[in-house]
């Protein structure tokens, strides 16, 4: 009997010790599921035991149909995590739930006046002196809505159909609001940065957005005296108003002290000059009224147009200056730059639509080059132009190098042809197109909207020389010959490079340098308006 109870006791033992070391396994591999769900996961929905009701959704946007256009991307956020709660875990509202009501809070650091159409409520959830009215569901759905409203206002920017309707017709990039719910949740500093969903034009911009408005803070900077009968000042000159140009130059950071003095010494040469360069202006020793009259513009105007750029930017995607190889032209600065693994390889100065005859903001891939190309009017000019000079002299075309061609007009081949020697094609439907020019002499002038639309290539060899760069059949003996061979010849390009014509009248370049430019389409204020009109 003695040993039939020993025999139990040890079993008794044995089973618990069993139980133990099977509940101990059975919590290291509840620990490693869990650890192996956080790892694909992100941080969203940790607490996988929290559901809520999908049938809530519906009533959510009843009670608050001033949400109502986050539905469908919230809906389509929550199927994806199972109708899990994304903002709670065991605790309350995780950490990142008040990282983004700081950061809706602070829109206005992102360049960005509009405030979310439930504020007060989520001041309720997030003000401890104040009452949370909400439901935790309501809570939870209405965290997802304020995180879609800062990801649009951000990230994504106003509405495709309304860039359209002002002419940016480059490729508007995508936003996967699932995807990026998930990368910042895992990351809240994504928030402060993330080259990976806005163009990294984005954020140098929106530096020197807080820097501007510091300076506006301390006052701005004082309106510099215009004497009406001005002509210039030259280095050596004195006047009350070099004195005030240091000053001015001094609040940009364009001289780096202040001595105060009122003479055009060679350290004020030298601040004039960059900020010529950094604002559109040919360099050169005078300073005329025109430099004085772009200095006194108010510092809200370059503000605002600072922000109108960041919201261009906006629509970028940061793709883009990822890419190995590609030609960008600038509208607004007048400018064309090949870039190589980040590098500009080759820039010109270009000549761009006036403003009857706009260049298109678009985007193509350059296929072939024209060499020796032909001119074939377009009807409007043959219309406008060509008709009426006929009219008025029977020898108009030969004058102009022109002949009939299947009942159109071209120009033939030659020096004085309007294309010049050579042209570089990106197949579109507007027919816009890169080329040479025989009228140099506008390549000097500060604003270059000259054109019916093309684009005017400064330095047209050159720019074929770098395209053809790896190219060994292209030497620079056989691009010349081609050039001036007065005959037509196209080559296709063996590797296709993407153009893309952009307009951004506010830039920083590497330097960390700022550029103001011309708003040569007049398209800033309308784009402000939108801004305004859409917070």
């Amino acid at each position: 009997m003695k040993k039939t109870h020993l025999l139990l006791f040890l079993s008794g033992i044995l089973l618990v010790l069993l139980l133990a070391s099977g509940s101990c396994r059975f919590r290291e591999q509840k620990h490693l599921t869990s650890a192996a769900d956080l790892h694909l996961r992100g941080a969203i929905n940790q607490q996988s035991n929290l559901p809520f009701d999908s049938n809530l959704l519906f009533t959510f946007y009843r009670s608050f149909p001033q949400l109502v256009k986050y539905q469908n991307n919230v809906a389509m956020i929550y199927r994806q995590h199972h109708y899990n709660h994304l903002w709670y875990d065991g605790k309350g509202i995780i950490e990142f739930g008040q990282t983004l009501y700081t950061k809706v809070s602070e829109l206005n650091v992102e360049g960005v006046s509009s405030t979310f159409p439930c504020q007060e409520k989520m001041d309720d959830v997030f003000d401890n002196e104040r009452e949370n009215t909400l439901t935790q569901a309501e809570t939870e759905i209405m965290l997802t809505n304020l995180y879609l409203f800062y990801a649009e206002k951000v990230y994504k920017g106003i509405d495709e159909d309304s860039t359209t309707a002002i002419g940016w017709l480059l490729p508007r990039k995508k936003v996967s609001y699932t995807g990026l719910l998930d990368s910042v949740m895992s990351d809240p500093e994504l928030l402060n940065r993330d080259d990976s969903v806005l163009f990294s034009q984005y954020f140098k911009l929106r530096d020197f957005l807080q820097k501007y408005r510091e300076i506006e803070k301390k006052g701005g900077w004082e309106p510099i005296d215009l004497d009406p009968k001005l002509k210039s000042y030259k280095p050596g000159d004195t006047a009350r108003a070099i004195l005030q140009i240091r000053e001015r130059l001094f609040i940009t950071g364009d001289i780096k002290q202040n001595n105060q003095s009122n003479k055009y010494d060679p350290e004020l040469l030298e601040a004039v000059q960059k900020y010529q360069k950094r604002n559109g202006f040919n360099t050169d020793k005078l300073i005329l009224p025109k430099h004085i009259r772009e200095m006194n513009v108010p510092i809200g105007e370059r503000i605002t147009k600072i922000i109108v750029n960041m919201e261009r930017c906006r629509w970028i995607s940061p793709e883009f200056a990822n890419a190995k190889e590609y030609i960008v032209v600038n509208i607004p600065a007048f400018k064309l730059n090949l870039v190589r693994n980040r590098k500009s390889e080759f820039e010109s100065p270009v000549i761009v639509g006036s403003n009857l005859t706009k260049t298109v903001i678009f985007s193509g891939m350059l296929s072939y080059i024209v060499f020796s190309p032909y001119w074939n009017l377009p009807a409007s000019i043959i219309n406008k132009e060509v008709k009426p000079g006929m009219a008025k002299n029977k020898n108009y075309l030969e004058l102009h190098n022109m002949e009939w061609n299947n009942g159109q007009v071209r120009q033939k081949p030659g020096k004085n042809n309007s294309l010049g020697l050579i042209k570089f094609i990106f197949p579109n439907s507007d027919d816009i197109y890169m080329h040479d020019t025989p009228a140099k002499s506008l390549f000097a002038k500060e604003s270059r909207a000259f054109s019916h639309g093309c684009i005017r290539v400064g330095k047209p060899r050159d720019f074929a020389l770098a395209i053809l760069a790896d190219d060994p059949k292209w030497t620079p003996a056989k691009i010349d010959a081609a050039m001036h061979a007065g005959k037509e010849s196209t080559y296709s390009l063996k590797k296709k490079i993407p153009v893309y014509i952009g307009y951004l009248t506010a830039w920083v370049n590497s330097k960390g340098e700022i550029n103001f430019y011309e708003d040569v389409y007049d398209r800033d204020e309308r784009l402000a308006e939108l801004l305004i009109g859409t917070n």
